[in-house]
Parts: C-alpha cells; sequence; structure tokens
C-alpha cells in the first residue's frame, strides 16, 4: 500500500532538492555588489513613501475578508457545475438557494457601506 505513494515521495524529494539547489547555486555564483540603490527596499519601481510601519485602515482588512468570502462561495459553483445533469431539478434549487443567500449577505454588507472606499 505504501508502494503506491512512492512516485508522490519521489516527487517532492526532487522539488526539495530542486528548490535548495537552485538557492544554493544562486548564492555561490551569483554577483555580490551590494550599494546603497540595490540596499533601499522596494516599492513597485517607485521610491517609497512613508514608514513600512503604518497603519492600515480596518476598512482595508474588511474588503479583503468579504473578497476571500465572496471568492471562496464562487468556488462552490463549480462542482455543482460538474454535476449539474445528475443533480437535477433538486440541484437546481438547492444552488438557487445558495445563491439568493449569497445575495442577500452582499445586499447587506453593500447597504452597511463596508463596500465604500472613503
Amino acid at each position: 500500500m505504501l508502494g503506491a505513494y512512492l512516485p508522490i515521495l519521489v516527487l517532492v524529494v526532487i522539488a526539495v532538492l530542486f528548490g535548495l539547489g537552485s538557492v544554493i547555486f544562486s548564492s555561490l555564483i551569483g554577483q555580490k555588489k551590494p550599494s546603497k540603490v540595490k540596499l533601499q527596499p522596494y516599492e513597485c519601481g517607485c521610491d517609497p513613501v512613508g514608514s513600512a510601519r503604518e497603519r492600515f485602515s480596518v476598512k482595508f482588512y474588511l474588503i479583503a475578508m468579504l473578497f476571500i468570502l465572496f471568492d471562496i462561495e464562487a468556488v462552490f459553483m463549480y462542482p455543482w457545475a460538474v454535476l449539474f445533469k445528475k443533480l437535477g431539478v433538486f440541484g437546481l434549487i438547492e444552488m438557487g438557494i445558495f445563491i439568493v443567500i449569497l445575495f442577500v449577505g452582499y445586499v447587506y454588507v453593500w447597504k452597511k457601506g463596508a463596500l465604500e472606499w472613503e
């Protein structure tokens, strides 16, 4: 029974060895010429503005959590779409209820003003 997992184990070992080998090899042969420009923090090609310890608004985290929540709920629709013909009318009604609950949550969040960026 464990023999069935041997190819997976070999693949994991190869992946780990490749990752470690790449890091070690690049650190050994890579150029090491630090300069003031290279040691500065990189921020999308622009000069950094402000401190890295700046506090973010709670709205930022709220929108991020809402995005993850609605994104995960959208992922639940893929298995339903694959089994749509097998589930028949029951599956259609079940997904309809799911979408209605999702829509009610979206309207609630919208009415609360959580999607407004101020």
